[in-house]
């Protein structure tokens, strides 16, 4: 079984209306007026990991020091709310939407609906639904809505879509050094945004997979599915949610050609095949998927989109 295999799923998404739409500029709405932000200094930090049980092959390390212009980055990762107040600015339509279809983990379905809801699964992770029908506003598919998930992180969309939005709002999508400046909230070379232990006096603090994964989950931390975006305390710089929950989009090209040479405001390669992830997802757990280190990153095709990908927006360097 593949050490991704709980990430996120990735696989060619084909139609018609295949094409993503080009970045909305209009002005934003008042929701995305009224979200909260944190202006971050920048400055040195040291990124990557030495960690021993990193998944080398994802580009985790070597640690090297990058120095950042300051920035801003959402306080919380977009919500249902937001989303929605984009879409009734714009018009704009998912790729999901467009395709006609997004994955879906099989545990968030009814399971007297599966051989309705279900056109296939991934050959690798059986657990990764083909539900026709699935985008942001019908996380589950068709009789499925976000009317009491108002302040749950939006899911089913794409980099393409994600792009869209932070074009809309006036931002952009973190790069991967600054998102991970912001998750670390000011600790140095720790694991966690909290530090070093996952469960610090056995208190949960993210939204992770507890149990036998993928067939037990004994939400121990309160939620099985993503849950409301400020339902765990913020890291040191206020930041809510980077841990767990939903995996963020970054701005970057997966890449994993790092050496320790400094780095002034790095971005990722220049052209790839997939863009970076970040964060983890409600579904990480030690014995598949232990991405949910700071550090740790993974990577998903720019069309791809699932039950547990969401994203967060970042401000102009403001020097």
């Amino acid at each position: 079984m593949s050490a991704k295999s709980c990430c996120s799923p990735a696989a060619k998404r084909e139609g018609p209306q295949g094409i993503a739409d080009a970045p909305v500029l209009c002005a934003p709405g008042e929701a995305e007026r009224a979200r909260l932000t944190v202006a971050l200094p920048g400055g040195e930090f040291l990124m990557g990991t030495g960690y021993a049980q990193a998944f080398a092959a994802d580009g985790e390390g070597p640690v090297r020091p990058v120095t950042l212009s300051p920035f801003t980055i959402d306080v919380f990762p977009v919500t249902n709310r937001d989303f929605a107040a984009f879409v009734a600015d714009t018009g704009y339509r998912t790729e999901s939407e467009r395709y006609g279809w997004s994955f879906v983990f099989w545990m968030q379905l009814p399971p007297d609906r599966l051989d309705e809801l279900v056109e296939d699964t991934v050959a690798a992770a059986p657990w990764w639904c083909k539900v026709a029908g699935a985008d942001w506003g019908h996380p589950e598919g068709p009789g499925s809505d976000v009317a009491d998930r108002q302040n749950h992180p939006v899911v089913h969309v794409s980099w393409n879509d994600a792009a869209a939005y932070a074009a809309w709002a006036g931002k952009a999508l973190p790069s991967e050094a600054q998102w991970e400046y912001a998750a670390r909230g000011g600790l140095v070379q720790k694991l966690y945004p909290w530090g070093d232990e996952l469960t610090p006096g056995k208190r949960h603090l993210c939204n992770l997979w507890q149990g036998e994964f993928p067939r037990v989950d004994t939400a121990e931390d309160g939620f099985a599915g993503a849950c409301p975006v400020d339902s765990f305390p913020p890291n040191g710089y206020g930041i809510y949610s980077v841990t767990g929950n939903v995996w963020e989009w970054c701005a970057d090209w997966f890449g994993t050609a790092f050496d320790t040479r400094p780095r002034h405001d790095p971005r990722g390669p220049e052209q790839g095949e997939a863009r970076v992830m970040k964060g983890g997802s409600f579904l990480c757990h030690a014995s598949y998927c232990n991405r949910y280190r700071v550090a740790a990153r993974t990577s998903n095709t720019p069309d791809s989109a699932a039950s547990n990908i969401g994203f967060r927006c970042a401000g102009v360097n403001l020097e």
